[in-house]
Parts: structure tokens; C-alpha cells; sequence
């Protein structure tokens, strides 16, 4: 099924995908394309009705600096620069890309002008979220300024003759006021979207497509339980119905009685379940590493020789499936960004996997898009909604060595924390919250004896896409609760402490 297509071209920052999920949350459907694969012979076989170039942490003017042909704002579809985007949409048609005298990151007051339509029906003055070093020192021909800020002349400038726009903030993320607006506008008033892109049309497609692509051979799934896995899980089971075995593997670093949860869930489905408890496996071959890229890495290759043995039992398997989702890839360095983490089932994979293929449906998809996917598909709120919880488990919640007593105490801590915010109505309001163990030990006072034990950190977020997050304001009479029942009831904690650091800077979860 075909959709109205606008390609984002990237150029290695850490948005792009966010942009992309800006995109498909205004209804209009979009990939993302390393900037080296977006040819003019591509773009036209691709018809889009828009381009967007993405930001990029190089500067335009270097010799190794991603680029593009000047071709492309010579095709007659609009084009709208971001960040880097827009430098190299200036630098490219004659116009001056310099270091900035004053380099603007973070909020900024921004003047625009009512006559563009990026800005039409919107305040003269808003802030916006800047991250450059270099900016536009002169506009190309034929365009004009649209935006400024205190120390920036050009924040923003079009051609709307070409239908060639640029804005040197970020649009796409919450920071930047009525930044969904622009992008709205641009999508809707200068590209002509009718937005045609809903999870109904998608489940459709996405059955269909892997119904062609599988044919008659088998699929093994990996089942954590969690909102990925599961809508993964679906929508197989609505493609290929019994060639799907579902694998849950029990590594041990689940949350406290999750294992036993995950197999009751699918105890009624009609898939082939299969339950591996494999905690001492993993405990093993983590014994003495403490670094997190090492635990990430030894437990994403512990998976896949999991699957492996588990596949023998029951047959030649040609497909192996993984829940893979964007954020996953953004994550483990798509494209030129940098690697921030890598995960179980994309970075983390070994170089040898004793499968035909690994396919991944939902690799397109935002997290709010799986969970529209899951209602779509009929599945439960109750797994619709769960919360993130990151492949590899609670082994990235402890800091350092993990050891059965660690991870007790972490078991312990998380389920305490977890019950006082559902008891106190909080946890409605959260995006995702669970605790940490630190390596770090300080001196405590307990029934008037010294105690030297672990200090427990707590992190709690709200946020739209998971790209960017703010930590939550949880009230102190409910922190204050959690703390006395996390040391009253949890032997090896005596200090707890909250995380009250946004994203970026920092990452949602610890290592």
C-alpha cells in the first residue's frame, strides 16, 4: 500500500529521528536516508512530495563534511533545512556558512516573521531550542531572512518561489514553541500532505508484507513481555499464525516475579510459548565484568546462542524476529550519528547467527506508534501500556559487578518503589520510573548502630517520544515514602537518592 512519502535525509545528529516521529505524528509517512544513499536518481524513483534535510555535528564548509548534490533543490520539491540542514542548504546555493562570534545552545528567544508560512497564525516572538556553533553569515540569492534571535541574523530563511525553506533551531523537539506547528506547515501547506498515515493502514501493509516475505518457513520470536516484543508478537501471529514460536528467555535480570507474570500473560494465546530459564547461563559468563557496553554485548550474544539451541529442538527455523524500533536504532549510532549505547538486538548482536535472516517489523516504528499498533492488533491495555523495560534487564540497573545479592537488592528496591508510586496514584502521570543500584557505599545509622550499605538511586521521566525527556516532578511526601519503606524493607540500601537530570544531557536509563 502506497502513502504519501517524505524522505529525510541524514547527516548524522541526534534528532533525526525525532524528526521523523514529528513527521508521522502530524499523519504523514517518512524514512530516514543516510545522506551517502540519497541520490537524485533515488529521490526521483522515491516521488516524495517533501525532503527534509536533517542537523549534523560537522561543519558544512569542511572538505569531509556530508553533502549532498546541488541537484536536489533543482527536482521542484520542497526541501526545509535544519540545524546543519539548513547551512548546507545555504552553503550549497552560494550563500555564507561561517564560526558563529557567539555560539547559541539551548533555549532562545527568536523573532520571526508573520509573512512566512512556517510562522503564519503564530507569536512574533517564542522560544526556541539552538545547538550550533556555526550559523549563516549571508543568505543565498533569492532568499530572504525569516527569523532572528539577539546574536543570530539568520534563525531562519526560504525561498518560497523553489519551495526551499530552512531553520537553523530544532523544530522537532519540545523545547522549540509551536515547533510542531512549523513542521505542520511545511508538511501540510508547502509539500500538500493530506496525511494518510495511520496504524490501520500500516498493520495492513506491514501482514501482508511479511506474509509474502515468510511464505511457509518458520519464525522464532524473542518474548520479553514487554510493549515491543508483544506487538511484535501480534502482529506475526496475525501474519503466519502457527509457523510462529514465541522464545521467552528468562535470563534472571527480570523485575521482581516478572518472569512468572510474562508466561501467565501468554498462557491464552494461541502461539507456540516456550519458557527458558537460563539465569545461571547468563550469571556465568557476566561473572567479574562490570563495564556496561560488556554486559550489553555478552547478554545480546547470550540470546542469540539461546535461540540457537532452542531453534534445534524444534526444527530448522529460518527467521529469527526481534522488536527492534527506532529509538533502538538512533541509539546505536544509525547512519553518522554517534554511538550512544548499543542495545541487545541491534548493536549487541554477534557476528555469527545461526539463522537464515533476522527480520525486525516494527523497525520504523515510535514507541506511541507500537503501542497504536498493539490497540490496533487488539491487544490489552495492560500490555499496551507497560513500561519500557531494556532487553538486557536490571543487569544495566546495577552499576558494576552484578552478583546475586545485588540483584536481590535491586529486585527488592524496584518492587517497593513500584508499588508506593501505583499506590499513590503517580505512577499514571509517569512516563517510566525504576531504580538503580550504585556501586557507591556510605556510612548509615540504623537502631542506633553503624551500617555501611549501598546507596539506591530512583529515576522517574515523563516524556512524548523517549528521544527527549524531563524528569518527573514526583511530590515529596511520596519520595519521602519510598525512601522510608525502600530502607525499611530492603536490607543492603541505607541512602537513597533521586535523579532529577533531563535527556539530553543525560540518557533515560544509567548504562
Amino acid at each position: 500500500m502506497q502513502h504519501e512519502k517524505v524522505i529525510i535525509i541524514d547527516f548524522g545528529g541526534q534528532y533525526n529521528q525525532l524528526i521523523a516521529r514529528r513527521v508521522r505524528e502530524a499523519n504523514v509517512y517518512c524514512e530516514v536516508v543516510p545522506y551517502r544513499k540519497a541520490t537524485i536518481d533515488m529521490i526521483r524513483s522515491e516521488s516524495p512530495v517533501g525532503i527534509i534535510f536533517t542537523g549534523g555535528p560537522k561543519s558544512v564548509y569542511k572538505e569531509d563534511s556530508p553533502s549532498v548534490s546541488k541537484e536536489i533543490f533543482e527536482l521542484g520539491i520542497p526541501v526545509l533545512g535544519i540545524c546543519y540542514g539548513a547551512q548546507l542548504m545555504a552553503y550549497l546555493l552560494g550563500g555564507e556558512v561561517a564560526t558563529a562570534p557567539v555560539s547559541e545552545y539551548g533555549k532562545t528567544e527568536t523573532e520571526f516573521s508573520a509573512e512566512s508560512v512556517l510562522f503564519k497564525n503564530l507569536p512574533e516572538k517564542s522560544i526556541t531550542w539552538m545547538s550550533h556553533t556555526d550559523y549563516i553569515k549571508s543568505v543565498p540569492e533569492g532568499f530572504s531572512t525569516t527569523a532572528h534571535t539577539p546574536v543570530c541574523p539568520t534563525a531562519a530563511m526560504e525561498n518560497p518561489e523553489k519551495k526551499l525553506y530552512a531553520v537553523q533551531f530544532h523544530p522537532e523537539v519540545n523545547h522549540t514553541e509551536n515547533g510542531f506547528a512549523m513542521l505542520k506547515s511545511f508538511l501540510y501547506d508547502v509539500c500538500g500532505c493530506h496525511g494518510d498515515w495511520t496504524m490501520e493502514r500500516y498493520a495492513e501493509t506491514a501482514i501482508a508484507q511479511l506474509r509474502e516475505k515468510v511464505g511457509d518457513k518458520r519464525v522464532l520470536l524473542a518474548l520479553s513481555g514487554g510493549v515491543d516484543s508483544s506487538v511484535c508478537a501480534a502482529l506475526l501471529s496475525k501474519a503466519v499464525g502457527s509457523q510462529l514460536t514465541c522464545i521467552f528467555v528468562d535470563h534472571g535480570f527480570m523485575r521482581k516475579n516478572e518472569g512468572d507474570e510474562v508466561e501467565e500473560a501468554f498462557a491464552d494465546w494461541e502461539v507456540n510459548f516456550v519458557r527458558v530459564n537460563a539465569k545461571d547461563r547468563f550469571m556465568a559468563k557476566l561473572n567479574g565484568v562490570s563495564a556496561p557496553e560488556q554486559k550489553r554485548k555478552i547478554i545480546g550474544e547470550e540470546f542469540i546462542r539461546v535461540f540457537e539451541a532452542e531453534a534445534k529442538k524444534i526444527g530448522h527455523v529460518e527467521y529469527l524476529a526481534q522488536g527492534t524500533i527506532y529509538p533502538d536504532v538512533i541509539e546505536s549510532g544509525a547512519g553518522d550519528a554517534a554511538v550512544i549505547k548499543s542495545h541487545h538486538n541491534v548493536g549487541g548482536l554477534p557476528d555469527y547467527v545461526d539463522f537464515e535472516e533476522i527480520i525486525e517489523p516494527l523497525r520504523m516504528l515510535f514507541k506511541d506508534e507500537v503501542r497504536a499498533l498493539g490497540r490496533t492488533l487488539g491487544l490489552s491495555e495492560k500490555l499496551v501500556n507497560r513500561q519500557p523495560f531494556p532487553g538486557p534487564g536490571l543487569a544495566i540497573r546495577i552499576i558494576g559487578e552484578i552478583t546475586d545479592e545485588r540483584l536481590r537488592i535491586l529486585q527488592d528496591a524496584d518492587w517497593v518503589f513500584r508499588d508506593e508510586l501505583a499506590k499513590s496514584g503517580v505512577d499514571k502521570d509517569l512516563s517510566q520510573f525504576f531504580a538503580v543500584l550504585t556501586t557507591m557505599r556510605s556510612v548509615g545509622v540504623m537502631g542506633d548502630g553503624r551500617t555501611y550499605d549501598y546507596t539506591l538511586a530512583l529515576r522517574a521521566v515523563t516524556t512524548q517520544d523517549f528521544m527527549t525527556a524531563d524528569f518527573a516532578r514526583i511530590p515529596y511526601d511520596v519520595l519521602e515514602r519510598c525512601s522510608s519503606r525502600i530502607i525499611n524493607e530492603t536490607s543492603g540500601i541505607n541512602r537513597v537518592v533521586y535523579d532529577i537530570t533531563t535527556k539530553p544531557p543525560a540518557t533515560i536509563e544509567w548504562e
